[in-house]
């Protein structure tokens, strides 16, 4: 073994800067993993250390409803236990800010004293997180105070009372960036909110109760001794230990994702290295061959070449490492939006060597496709140099590692993914995805071979050409820079889609502001209200609150005393938002039995489920609800199932009740109109919000908006993880073009002594990289229009229309990098002289 690695190191002399260089394409696959792995590993780290702070208490209880007399007891109970007690109700809500007459719907939170006891209110001034509870005074976040150009000291008018800003927002426990995006929070103290006047009956509001328990006391156990109570009650709750695992388990699919994009990169790194090696070992044929000559076996020679790869893995791996802990610096800037806890950016030794250890196992299975032929090299080669290592296809060893190839790839998707069935899609769909480039690239060569444009310039017929021609890198470039392609179209595709989905409902003929919350009192104003803004009434639609409380005459609670029962237990007892009415709307379609509009006096009602509700709580035609509405028990017969084109903007309903059944049941109303303009829809929601401040509104042109930002940043995190596979597919063209480059002296020194300038050397070679370019691109481009059709019609159920323009925009910056990078890598065949051919230094 000692003299296989001395040869090994003598044989590397002259080639270690190309062996480096034929390992590089995995260093920025190594990198992203170790980046990713870092990252993971950190954010395990910190969210063990920060748990407290995502909940700011020991055990919080969540209700969405006023507790009644017993659910109080509960909570009393609990509170005896503790030394720290504090509530909070949360709703959504439209605020003022008086100084410039802005509106906006946000998150008031009303919180009592004492929360958060882990973690605090971060705001600017600091004081204000806790002085504002002293004071009819409100923390706005920062987002907010930036839309609306508000300053501390500024007032803020929430329902009918006016809060002076006592400091801006910066963090609360729990919240992240995304959330702060979405909706915004409004801290008021818990004592003024009787006073804002929007707490009224019928009103949405959530109920926190926070414990910050006795020393020695455990949370989960307290939980888990009152568990069946609370079920009773509909109450939830969360602990630290339930948060930590509840977040942890979230952010380790992002992770598990994150690592499976890198390794997408990676696998790109891998096909450069086959390739690589391929070329290298073809050139050293003929040394290989004088070994054998001199007795070296088959077996040694093949070490030899091995212990190279590994060698060069090594490094190549070390370096990705290192590149991918620089990386791991910048993550925590690049997910800050997605993340509750703030994330550090330390040095993970167990990411370091997983994706050490995971280089040099990759670049060596790799690499084995082409050492295997080795074996096969005979002494015969020193005097016949064309004689070639049989075909792969014909080694039974080339099987063995392809199925090493893709065991490994099936295992490392296994443990990233939740189940066989999805490790299986995403191999099968890596697999689909390389086939489809690879036969892309060879129907090219055919094409090419087959219908070569023999009338064109001999520049252009020479750039063609070079696409099949010895030691072409047609297929491994098309592969590479295609499937990067195909990444980040993607991204765009989908991320254009779901703009589409919202900006459907912004057509002439649909409404484009919701008006909720209306109480039946305030119904008749308010349309007058809306009309006197020369607005229409598209829609007006009265919601009531119901609970369903048996299906088949079984209970929540004959559900709990037997596991056997099969209905769901998740829906008993659970609350509905419902409405009643005669005809259908225009959104909906019955797919089973009969909608009635009508029930006659004394009739049971006959109500319509939407047809996926009605399958996840298990019932059929003909099955007998109970429903609880307001303390009335109402009896109903599942009379239709319903579809529900739940892409519009509009009321839609999981349950429908017929005319005649909860019509004077306590409700609320929501109304439908549209605002032509941002002049006339700010005109309109001062109006209401002086008039009727526990009226929302919700403004169309506000939900894209909000929406974009939020597309802008996951694009930004998924192009930044894209750009790995990218960068991964240059790293590969820039490498195979290296590797090329020794054979391409050859050609290049023909022509010139052929007579040919260093300007048509220069075009034929950028037509060639201009051609490949194109067609990685363009393939790439066609696998993203694949994927995104079938996302639109299958997942987002929205018509698929291609923007032309980003498609050819793509492909011609694609194309325009590829040419670029070749010419920049061939920029020396040109300045080798003619007389170099017969001195054949290679």
């Amino acid at each position: 073994m000692g003299w296989i690695v001395r040869m090994a190191w003598r044989d590397s002399r002259r080639n270690r800067s190309r062996l480096l260089l034929f390992i590089s394409s995995i260093i920025i696959g190594i990198a992203a993993l170790v980046a990713i792995y870092s990252f993971g590993d950190n954010l395990e780290k910190d969210i063990d250390n920060q748990a407290a702070t995502l909940v700011g208490a020991d055990l919080v209880l969540h209700s969405n409803r006023e507790l009644a007399e017993e659910a109080q007891q509960l909570v009393d109970s609990v509170r005896s236990l503790s030394q720290g007690y504090s509530e909070e109700q949360s709703f959504a809500s439209m605020v003022l800010f008086t100084s410039n007459g802005g509106t906006r719907l946000v998150e008031v939170r009303a919180l009592g004293d004492g929360f958060p006891y882990y973690g605090q209110l971060e705001t600017v001034p600091e004081s204000a997180g806790t002085s504002f509870r002293n004071h009819k005074q409100a923390l706005v976040d920062k987002t907010l105070m930036l839309q609306f150009d508000a300053e501390v000291g500024d007032s803020v008018k929430v329902g009918e009372m006016t809060f002076e800003i006592a400091g801006r927002l910066e963090q609360a426990p729990g919240q992240s960036g995304i959330a702060a995006t979405v909706a915004p929070a409004v801290f008021i103290p818990l004592e003024y909110l009787p006073a804002t006047g929007l707490a009224q009956k019928g009103s949405r509001i959530n109920y926190d109760y926070y414990f910050h328990l006795n020393g020695g006391l455990d949370a989960d156990a307290i939980a888990a001794g009152i568990d069946s109570l609370l079920e009773v009650h509909r109450i939830g709750y969360d602990t630290i230990a339930s948060r930590k695992q509840e977040t942890g388990r979230s952010f380790s699919d992002l992770n598990k994702f994150l690592s499976l994009v890198g390794f997408i990169a990676l696998l790109l790194g891998c096909i450069g290295v086959s390739s690589a090696i391929h070329i290298y070992i073809k050139e050293k044929l003929n040394s290989i061959a004088i070994l054998r000559c001199l007795g070296a076996s088959a077996r040694q020679a093949f070490l030899i070449y091995l212990v190279q790869v590994l060698g060069v893995g090594f490094v190549g791996s070390i370096m990705g490492a290192l590149l991918g802990t620089l990386i791991q610096q910048f993550l925590p800037v690049v997910f800050r939006d997605f993340v509750p806890v703030a994330i550090s950016s330390d040095i993970s030794w167990g990411a370091i060597a997983q994706g050490i250890g995971l280089g040099v196992w990759i670049a060596v299975l790799f690499a084995l496709l082409p050492l295997v032929g080795i074996r096969n090299i005979a002494p015969l080669n020193t005097l016949r140099l064309s004689l070639d290592a049989p075909s792969p296809i014909k080694d039974k060893w080339s099987w063995v590692v392809y199925g090493l190839i893709g065991l490994f790839i099936f295992g490392y998707a296994y443990l990233q993914l939740d189940g066989a069935v999805e490790t299986l899609l995403f191999t099968g769909g890596v697999a689909l995805a390389f086939g489809i480039l690879y036969m892309a690239a060879n129907l090219l060569i055919w094409l090419v071979k087959r219908f070569f444009p023999a009338s064109w310039s001999y520049l252009w017929r020479q750039g063609l050409s070079n696409l099949f021609r010895p030691n072409n890198q047609t297929a491994i470039l098309v592969v590479a820079i295609g499937l990067g392609t195909a990444f980040i179209a993607t991204l765009f595709f989908v991320q254009s889609m779901l703009m589409t989905r919202v900006s459907l409902s912004a057509s002439e003929n649909q409404p484009n502001m919701v008006l909720f919350d209306i109480q039946s009192s305030q119904k008749a104003d308010v349309v007058e209200l809306v009309k006197a803004q020369g607005m229409p009434i598209v829609d007006e639609v009265p919601i009531v609150t119901v609970q369903l409380e048996a299906i088949n005459g079984i209970t929540a609670d004959d559900a709990r005393k037997d596991s056997t029962i099969q209905v769901s237990r998740r829906a008993l007892g659970g609350e509905l938002r419902a409405t009643y009415r005669a005809e259908l709307s225009d959104s909906e379609k019955i797919t089973s039995g009969e909608w009635q509009g009508q029930t006659a006096k004394g009739d049971t009602a006959r109500v319509s489920l939407e047809a996926d509700y009605a399958r996840r709580i298990r019932v059929d035609i003909g099955d007998k609800l109970l429903f609880n509405v307001q303390g009335v028990r109402i009896p109903a017969i599942v009379g239709s199932f319903r579809e529900v084109d739940w892409n519009r903007v509009q009321t839609n309903f999981r349950l429908i009740f017929p005319m005649g059944v909860i019509d004077n049941a306590p409700q609320f109303h929501v109304l439908m109109t549209r605002v032509p303009d941002e002049a006339v829809s700010a005109k309109m929601q001062q109006a209401m919000v002086q008039q009727f401040p526990n009226v929302s509104i919700i403004d169309l042109g506000l939900i894209l908006s909000v929406l974009d930002e939020i597309l802008d940043k996951i694009g930004f995190v998924i192009r930044f993880m894209g750009g790995f596979s990218i960068l991964t597919g240059f790293v590969v063209l820039i490498a195979s073009v290296m590797i090329s480059k020794y054979q391409r002296i050859r050609e290049s020194v023909l022509l010139r002594t052929m007579g040919a300038s260093r300007r048509q050397i220069l075009v034929i070679t950028a037509l060639e990289y201009f051609f490949l370019g194109m067609i990685a691109s363009f393939t790439g481009v066609l696998l993203a229009l694949g994927g995104s059709w079938a996302l639109a019609v299958f997942s987002f159920e929205v018509t698929f229309v291609p923007d032309i323009f980003m498609m050819l925009l793509i492909m011609l910056v694609i194309a325009s990098l590829t040419v670029f990078v070749g010419l920049i890598n061939s920029r020396g065949i040109t300045l080798r002289p003619p007389l170099e051919i017969l001195r054949k230094e290679v």
